[in-house]
């Protein structure tokens, strides 16, 4: 079954962005799609099982970006 999840990222402004966290998280165990929307900073994932807040923040950290407080 899969589980999707939406997260808000802080700070992209081109599409150079989007192709960074869309790798960083697109590399994540079991995540099996990422949409980002440019303009709205939002981030949708779809996995096998449920990724973790941390390891989404970790993740988006890694690209260089911040993940909004929920």
């Amino acid at each position: 079954m899969a589980v999707t999840s939406t997260f808000t990222v802080k700070g992209m402004t081109c599409s150079h962005c989007v192709q960074s966290v869309t790798q960083e998280l697109s590399a994540l165990p079991g995540v099996t799609d990422v949409q980002v929307d440019l303009a709205s900073g939002g981030v949708t994932v779809a996995s096998d099982a449920p990724v973790s807040d941390e390891a989404v923040r970790a993740a988006v950290d890694e690209a260089g970006y911040e993940l909004a407080d929920a």
